[in-house]
């Protein structure tokens, strides 16, 4: 071990006196602002950790949005078979759309987090984010296209989106406009999604099936084997709910057993616990099996033989649809939602992760490359929609690349060399059964709902919108209606009690006034920094502050989302080992955890 530690330690010393080590900044390159503490080595095994801890979102993503049924076409008669169900041609078009989103999914991951680490040296994964697919998937498109717009229209907009973004980081406004939004409606926004991505995980079509659409109730308990299930309603017979063998082992080994190992802090705990249940349900001859010997069985497993195999992208690949006419009302509010929701989301994360790694300049309130860092989101997410994918977002679960030392752009680059070898093995990822994802989403949805203490539940002007954002995103199955809900209810009662107030002199209040979280957000100045620059005739990365080295030792310390300490102060807590923990920035002020 002594000779492999000194043959570490040379490499490591090597690499950092390079023009590489330079570059990222790395331990001992002699740059002015080189970050303690990071080694060529430790940035490996660091990339290493934040692609196990989020590679589950090739599995998830490509089996949400393939309930869309994304550009193919059914031909049952819609009397019959409304929701095409039954069609065998469309379900083998749908199990291809699926390998689609595989090759899609793992590819702009590849490119996104690779060049996060390139250009922004910042160690961030970025993919397509959870609940923005649900969003996608359930509510703009509809399961088989039964939702407000087509498919081709939904990734128009995703592609608008992403230039949009792009304008809005560099005129330095996207920083701004994530401040606008009040604390109790971002908090909510997490916790809404966090019901939102529960109930998915409960569905047939997208988790373990636990509960089905209810007739005389709006939900009923499900549980039962899908050949029992009723051909109109969808019900299940009393006499077989709960029996289903294959949501039995997604509730034991995805859920029970995935959070025994989250509760010890194992890494790599959720993928553990898909490749359990895919393992389990790969062979044929079992009750459980994902492969029946029925056509579109046969088609998967033969796809599943394969192993190693690279599938070329053929349903979804840039099929954009500029012709809006029709859905103009609707293309609108799904891409107003996209932005929403993404900006809070991908601005909250980027900033908590640069926190945790001791990144964020105290004075200025940024972090370093954060500029090329959305930069570089933004062309993913157009990318990413010409691949047929929802929007792509920086991913929590990068906390535990940073937890084993990652502070560099290396940690981000490895991650994406892991998504990219990942492709190859699509195979693989599209033979993953739904029940061994349900309860991910379901883990995922209970990791969201934590942050609903640090909601203000104290002043009613904050909490009553925020429940109602809460309740809509859940009880509507869409988390636009919930945005909507929650910001107009927000801005209608208090417009109304700053009215009675002035016109009353300040007399009349309503209780707990005192309590209210002020909107009064710091939005610093709207001009980004590389435009003062260019116009002072200097350099544009030039800045006026001295050169400091940034230690890897100080900054705030995470704290278990939905912990509480003094308001306003993000350091208290203890330093997760895993993503099952996330700094304090991200409760407290980013509005949807992917």
């Amino acid at each position: 071990m002594g000779k492999v530690g000194d043959w570490v330690d040379t490499v490591n010393r090597k690499v950092a006196a390079s023009k590489v080590g330079y570059w990222f900044k790395l331990d001992g390159s002699g740059h002015p602002k080189e970050r303690k503490g990071s080694h060529f080595f430790t940035e490996m095994r660091a990339g290493l950790a934040t692609f196990f801890a989020m590679s589950y979102i090739i599995a998830v993503n490509s089996s949400v949005v393939s309930d869309t049924g994304g550009t193919c076409v059914c031909t049952a008669d819609p009397q019959v078979d409304r929701w095409c169900i039954n069609d065998p041609t469309y379900a083998i078009c749908k199990a291809e759309v699926k390998r689609d989103l595989i090759t899609a999914t793992a590819a702009i991951a590849a490119f996104a987090t690779f060049f996060m680490g390139l250009l922004a040296n910042l160690p961030i994964g970025l993919a397509p984010g959870m609940g923005l697919n649900a969003y996608f998937a359930y509510t703009v498109v509809g399961f088989h296209g039964q939702g407000l717009v087509p498919y081709q229209i939904a990734v128009t907009a995703i592609f608008v989106e992403g230039w949009v973004f792009f304008g809005l980081a560099l005129l330095g406004m996207r920083q701004w406009l994530a401040r606008v939004i009040p604390r109790s409606i971002k908090l909510a926004t997490s916790v809404g999604i966090g019901f939102f991505l529960t109930l998915i995980g409960m569905t047939y079509s997208e988790g373990i099936g636990l509960v089905v659409g209810g007739t005389s109730v709006p939900l009923d308990l499900a549980g039962c084997h899908p050949s029992s299930r009723d051909s109109v309603t969808g019900a299940c017979p009393d006499s077989d709910k709960m029996r289903n063998p294959t949501m039995w082992i997604g509730i034991f080994c995805g859920g029970v057993l995935t959070t025994v190992l989250m509760m010890y802090r194992v890494k790599g705990a959720i993928i553990a616990g898909i490749i359990l249940i895919s393992i389990i349900s790969w062979p044929r001859t079992t009750e459980v099996t994902y492969f029946p010997y029925t056509a579109v069985g046969d088609d998967a497993f033969d796809f599943f033989k394969k192993v190693v195999d690279f599938h070329r992208i053929g349903h979804i690949l840039n099929v954009q649809q500029w012709d809006i006419s029709g859905h103009g009302g609707q293309f609108g509010l799904a891409l107003i939602t996209f932005l929403y929701v993404d900006i809070l989301d991908t601005t909250g994360t980027m900033y908590a992760m640069a926190r945790y790694a001791s990144l964020v300049d105290e004075e200025t309130g940024d972090f370093e490359g954060s500029t090329i860092a959305y930069m570089v989101d933004s062309v993913s997410i157009a990318i990413g929609a010409i691949l047929g994918t929802p929007p792509v977002t920086a991913f929590v679960e990068s906390g535990a690349g940073i937890g084993e030392g990652g502070k560099t752009g290396l940690t981000a680059m490895t991650t994406g060399l892991c998504f990219f070898i990942a492709i190859f093995f699509a195979p693989i990822f599209a033979s993953i059964p739904p029940w061994a994802t349900g309860c991910v989403l379901i883990l995922v949805g209970s990791m969201m709902v934590r942050a609903v203490t640090d909601i203000n539940w104290k002043y009613m002007g904050d909490a009553i919108p925020a429940f109602v954002c809460i309740a809509l995103m859940a009880f509507t199955y869409s988390i636009a209606n919930g945005l909507i809900g929650g910001i107009c209810l927000y801005m209608l009662l208090n417009i109304l009690v700053w009215v009675i107030e002035k016109a009353s002199g300040g007399r009349i209040v309503p209780q707990n006034k005192e309590f209210k979280d002020p909107w009064a957000p710091d939005f610093g100045s709207i001009i980004p920094i590389w435009m003062v620059n260019v116009a002072k005739g200097r350099a544009p990365w030039k800045r006026d502050e001295p050169v400091r080295s940034i230690e890897g030792t100080t900054g705030p310390e995470p704290v278990l989302v939905g912990e509480k300490g003094d308001k306003g102060d993000s350091s208290a807590g203890s330093r997760p080992d895993s993503a099952t923990e996330v700094p304090a920035d991200l409760v407290n002020e980013k509005g949807a955890h992917h």
